[in-house]
């Protein structure tokens, strides 16, 4: 084996007679993801008509239904997601990912899926090879039942597109900005209205056939503000910013149609009515209540406002400190709220009785990862300087070090210094023994450890490496540890003889391992793909059972190897899902299932491991099913305006016959399998005709009941 054209040596087991490269009969599901997309993206937090919750982390969409405890994924990204917009129906979804390279360096174009949330089936692509770098927001129409859809990418002109969401074609295309666009939505009145804001803009668009125009809001004696975060249109059709200032805008309609804005022609045109202040810094979100209040949540002094229509000020509430800023505001059942906050966090409560957290994660990139030795519980630590234990059973954080849900505050038992540089690995011994810490200086620190854990002394130094320490792991006995470096050498130590560097590394080639987390070592060298520069794999381990291996690669991806993987070019079941190099992975204490983490993306991810094949068409909840039956008495749009119908055609119909043939094709698939099994019986049946009496006699001493094989010598199945 080489890796950047260094050798790199491994000695072959005794006995060995080689190792047979198959897939492993285990598969992965993904079970739960821990965490939320809040630090840099807005308007990413929906309720849909079955009452569970639409957000996005890495390049997964979620689907969370809070009082069952119980998530849903959409999985057909293959980049970060970096948008969502759910349809007036709350039933279909609109999510633009980012642009992306695969592991060979060639592009992953950014591309908008509009799917059916019921079915978790894509109902339609939009703009493959039309965006550039991402898709940055989008808005689908309200006026003509949701049949169009706006998108703003991030290339430098920002283009703006608008969409027939059933045909999927491009109607009209403009560059609108060479500064950030922050959100986008169409007139929920009028279609052919739309409004884009961002850095230093909010411009009015005006949509007819294949052309759009643009007035520029001129803020006039009002200081224009840096950024325009948000808006939301009010009951009258006007129009609610809020803005870095602090301060909320009222735009009314000019009613006598002169000049407000400049760089278009016709449309509506918009003024200041008004100027409310509202927060200590900027205004993150904005949000209309059914009952006509307007909700506004504030960055540096993190509180929630209600307003009334004429924004008077009736409530407030305040975020606790810990979950960040309000990022962006959501309405759920009854009097409650739905809060996604900067520090990665959703929020649950009322303004009367406050918040809590429903959701958590981390808030910069993740790469420690432990799992404990006999319950269901995992520990994960980051760059953000958190230590997080989550529990894997209730899918929920059961604490971090700056949190008060904590039963008391953890103490240090004990402490010290190894050098001058990070530390990058720690492994106790089998027994609980020993502690070793490999550093950056090149250099594992050997620690007894006694009184119950309680008390750590220095017991000695495995000097011997050329490079910083990457992994390493302890033998059965716990009398030696393998380890590897930055330079990818393999070195075995004798710690029970004094910390020794073993010369004859021949003679550790059948040394048993209490664990196998070491990336470089005979029985895991076929992880490594061909032309690997050493830096392809991250992470690896191997399951307490001994029959698998878990890989963590720098393509985003998490590999399942059958164990021992001893073959060049090993065939593995390959999952995507994280939108950033995969970090660490490890198996749970009873391998029922796996935790990998995302590195920049800052997700958790739990996998639960089975040896049957997945469902390839997820299980509905019966709560989605019932309310995508009565979906018409939800479907809560603004009236249509028949002019713009005349001058814009709707294909909404052909839309919704596209969403109700996705959630039938379900049963469709399940019945075409059902009709191909009884063929198969009876194909079978005839074959057994036709064969000799003493098989005959043979199927008569069974009585004709027992079920016949599905496969095996002699079973033919049809094509």
């Amino acid at each position: 084996m080489f890796l950047r054209g260094r050798p790199i040596t491994m000695y072959v087991p005794s006995g060995h007679v080689g190792f047979r490269a198959e897939l492993p009969p285990e598969r992965l599901q993904l079970d739960w993801v821990y965490g939320y997309r809040g630090r840099d993206s807005r308007s990413n937090l929906h309720v849909l008509a079955s009452g569970e919750l639409v957000y996005f982390i890495a390049c997964v969409v979620v689907l969370l239904h809070v009082p069952l405890r119980r998530q849903r994924h959409y999985l057909r990204h293959s980049d970060c997601v970096r948008c969502l917009a759910v349809h007036p129906d709350r039933l279909r979804v609109a999510t633009g990912q980012a642009a992306g390279v695969d592991k060979d360096g060639k592009p992953l174009q950014p591309v908008v899926h509009i799917w059916d949330s019921a079915t978790l089936l894509t109902l339609q692509q939009i703009g493959l090879g039309s965006f550039e770098r991402g898709v940055g927001s989008l808005a689908f129409s309200c006026a003509d039942e949701g049949s169009y859809l706006c998108v703003v990418d991030d290339s430098n002109e920002h283009m703006m597109s608008v969409w027939d969401c059933a045909r999927g074609t491009k109607l009209a295309e403009v560059k609108s900005t060479n500064e950030s666009v922050l959100s986008v939505e169409f007139n929920p009145q009028d279609s052919s209205s739309i409004i884009t804001s961002g850095k230093s803009h909010v411009y009015f668009w005006t949509w007819s056939g294949a052309t759009l125009t643009k007035k520029q809001g001129i803020f006039g004696k009002y200081k224009k503000p840096k950024f325009i975060q948000c808006f939301v249109f009010d009951a009258a059709g006007d129009v609610l910013t809020g803005d870095s200032e602090g301060n909320i805008l009222t735009w009314t309609r000019a009613g006598d149609g002169r000049a407000v804005g400049k760089g278009g022609k016709g449309g509506e045109t918009y003024q200041i009515g008004q100027q409310t202040r509202a927060h200590e810094g900027s205004v993150f979100a904005l949000c209309r209540r059914r009952d006509g209040t307007v909700l506004s949540g504030g960055g540096k002094d993190r509180r929630v406002l209600s307003w009334s229509p004429d924004l008077t000020l009736l409530q407030e509430a305040e975020i606790p400190e810990r979950f960040g800023a309000v990022r962006t505001i959501a309405e759920g059942p009854g009097d409650e709220l739905l809060v996604g906050t900067t520090r990665n966090a959703l929020l649950r409560g009322t303004l009367g009785g406050g918040f809590s957290a429903i959701v958590q994660g981390h808030t910069d990139e993740v790469w420690g990862l432990a799992t404990h030795p006999t319950r269901c519980l995992f520990l994960t630590c980051g760059h953000d300087r958190q230590l997080c234990l989550w529990d894997g059973q209730e899918h929920a954080l059961t604490w971090s070090l700056d949190s008060p849900q904590h039963p008391q505050d953890p103490q240090p038992l004990a402490g010290g210094s190894d050098g001058n540089e990070q530390l990058s690995v720690v492994r106790f011994s089998p027994d609980g023994a020993f502690l070793a810490i490999g550093s950056h200086d090149n250099v594992i620190y050997i620690y007894s450890v006694t009184e119950e854990g309680r008390k750590y002394n220095r017991f000695g130094r495995c000097t011997g490496h050329s490079s910083f320490i990457t992994h390493l792991d302890w033998s059965k006995d716990g009398h030696f540890i393998m380890s590897n470096s930055g330079d990818y050498e393999i070195l075995y130590w004798d710690v029970a003889g004094g910390c020794k560097l073993l010369r004859n590394r021949f003679e550790s080639r059948d040394r048993e391992w209490a664990s196998y987390t070491c990336v470089l070592g005979f029985h895991v060298f076929g992880v490594w793909p061909d032309g690997s520069d050493g830096t392809d794999i991250n992470s690896l381990c191997r399951s307490h059972h001994e029959r698998l291996v878990a890989v963590a690669d720098d393509f985003c991806k998490v590999h399942l190897f059958q164990y021992p993987c001893a073959r060049p070019k090993a065939p593995s079941h390959v999952y995507g899902g994280h939108g950033s190099h995969v970090t660490n992975v490890r198996f749970t204490h009873d391998d029922g299932h796996l935790v990998s983490l995302g590195g920049k993306d800052t997700g958790v991810f739990q996998w639960r491991l089975s040896s049957k094949l997945p469902n390839c068409f997820p299980e509905v909840p019966e709560v989605v099913t019932k309310l995508a039956e009565d979906l018409p008495e939800h479907n809560e749009v603004l009236p249509k305006k028949p002019e713009l119908r005349a001058s814009i055609p709707s294909s909404s119909e052909n839309f919704r016959d596209r969403s109700e043939s996705s959630r039938s094709l379900s049963g469709s698939f399940r019945s075409l399998s059902e009709s191909f099994r009884i063929r198969s019986e009876s194909f079978r049946s005839r074959s057994g005709d036709a064969r000799t009496g003493r098989a005959g006699a043979e199927a008569a001493g069974t009585g004709g009941n027992e079920a016949r094989p599905e496969s095996g010598p002699g079973v033919t199945r049809p094509r």
